[in-house]
């Protein structure tokens, strides 16, 4: 029988609604027993045993909660992923992890001395657009791979009203710090530490205090260029992901639904959650022997964030290494703060 983890989650935002406490409230595994609500307290109308605390310090004294959801601010997460810890809590992180290399290496020990988890919450690697790339990679059929490029394009001139992502002055703010964790990560996932890398940065929209576009070119073994590129001033987005090998090439959209389902409150045990809309399978191209070219539609698998809350239970209840491991945020933070 599982022993449910009792956890908290710090703040009660998009990032609490939609990707921390329906996946908390749904596994058999957690209790979701506290919500931090500073101002409005609107967490017990879908949650009606939740306990609102008026501060994290409130949440932290609760000496029931074993695990504390840090996702609060970019610029906060060291801090009170620190306080969390010295309280004797396991930790989940929002992305990013912390703010430079200094600061992840010192929760991570923190975590070693304190004999808790440091998990860091990097969901896209459970978008079903992203698993259906994995799969066509881990399939062989595009041979040797030369160049992997994925993307996060969007269309947002305006700037943000959330002042710690706008704020130059503000640790981790920018676009290399809000977007770049997810596709950095899926590359990490996939292909690991780069031997050497490029990274540019811009300023496109007006007004704007920090870097707005970014671009990284990963040099990996075997001639392998990986390209990570995202653009707030895409009137229309490039394709996310575009795989090129010596005997194919895979072209797939960002299309993973479960951040608009969960914004609709389907819940994660839905029949049809993660389930992508019929018509946005990725493409494989690949040549036939007589010289002709061949497409095969790709279903995209199921998408879905619930096992990274598998894999955080096993970690924490069983000691499983966690899949988004330290040296994938060593390297991670390396690249962001480069």
């Amino acid at each position: 029988m599982l022993k449910p983890i009792v956890t908290g989650i710090m703040s009660y935002g998009m990032s609490g609604r939609i990707f921390h406490a329906p996946f908390i409230h749904a596994h058999p595994g957690f209790q979701l027993k506290a919500i931090t609500e500073r101002s409005k307290k609107v967490a017990a109308e879908r949650y009606h045993d939740i306990i609102s605390y008026n501060s994290n310090d409130e949440l932290l004294s609760d000496d029931e909660i074993e695990l504390a959801i840090v996702n609060t601010p970019n610029n906060t997460h060291y801090e009170l992923a620190k306080q969390a810890l010295n309280a004797g809590k396991h930790v989940l992180i929002e992305k990013p992890a912390a703010a430079n290399l200094a600061e992840v290496k010192d929760l991570f020990d923190l975590g070693r001395k304190q004999n808790k988890q440091v998990l860091i919450y990097q969901n896209r690697r459970w978008d079903s657009d992203f698993q259906s790339v994995k799969q066509v990679i881990d399939s062989g059929e595009l041979g040797q791979l030369s160049e992997v490029s994925f993307r996060f394009d969007r269309f947002k001139p305006a700037i943000s009203p959330k002042v710690f992502k706008e704020t130059a002055t503000t640790p981790a703010s920018g676009l290399v710090f809000d977007l770049g964790p997810h596709l950095l990560d899926q590359i990490i996932s996939l292909f690991g530490k780069p031997d050497s890398f490029t990274k540019t940065t811009g300023k496109y929209r007006p007004g704007t205090e920090v870097d707005d576009y970014f671009f990284y070119h990963l040099k990996y073994p075997g001639q392998l260029n990986v390209f990570a590129a995202s653009n707030l001033m895409a009137v229309q987005p490039l394709p996310a992901f575009v795989i090129q090998g010596t005997t194919g090439t895979y072209i797939k959209d960002r299309v993973d639904p479960q951040e608009i389902q969960l914004d609709k409150n389907m819940l994660p045990t839905d029949t049809q959650y993660g389930i992508e809309p019929a018509g946005t399978e990725g493409k494989l191209f690949t040549m036939n022997n007589d010289g002709s070219k061949n497409t095969t539609v790709v279903p995209s698998l199921k998408g879905d964030y619930m096992g990274l809350f598998e894999a955080a239970y096993q970690s924490i209840r069983n000691n499983e290494l966690f899949p988004i491991t330290e040296e994938h945020i060593m390297i991670q933070m390396e690249l962001l703060q480069a």
